[in-house]
């Protein structure tokens, strides 16, 4: 069963950085794109990052420059990571990892909780 685990949220200050991990198994997922989304209170989830199987990346508008994909591609393990710099309130979500740009729906993760506040 394919289980997607993301970890690394937390609560920080408006300008700070947290970096968020996503393990998946399976090598498949060494072959697809990859993203993180987001869901904020009262809003619909969306992707804010993406990454191909070769690296290539694309970014949400609200934060480039300031959030950066990165993938790491073992033998039967992707980890897919989301740097976050200048953090903002507007960047407080539920953060989660899956396929881009659409997530496989039955493989949504519990996601890591992320807090700018001051």
């Amino acid at each position: 069963q394919v289980q997607l685990v993301e970890s690394g949220g937390g609560l920080v200050q408006p300008g700070g950085s947290l970096r968020l991990s996503c393990a998946v198994s399976g090598s498949i997922f060494s072959r697809v794109a990859m993203g993180w989304y987001r869901r904020a209170p009262g809003k619909q989830r969306e992707l804010v990052a993406s990454i191909t199987s070769g690296h290539d990346t694309n970014y949400r508008d609200s934060v480039k420059g300031r959030l950066t994909i990165t993938r790491d591609n073992a033998e039967d393990t992707v980890t897919v990571y989301l740097q976050m710099n200048s953090l903002k309130p507007e960047d407080t979500a539920v953060y989660y990892c899956n396929t881009a740009p659409q997530g496989i729906s039955s493989i949504w993760g519990q996601g890591t909780q992320v807090t700018v506040s001051s």
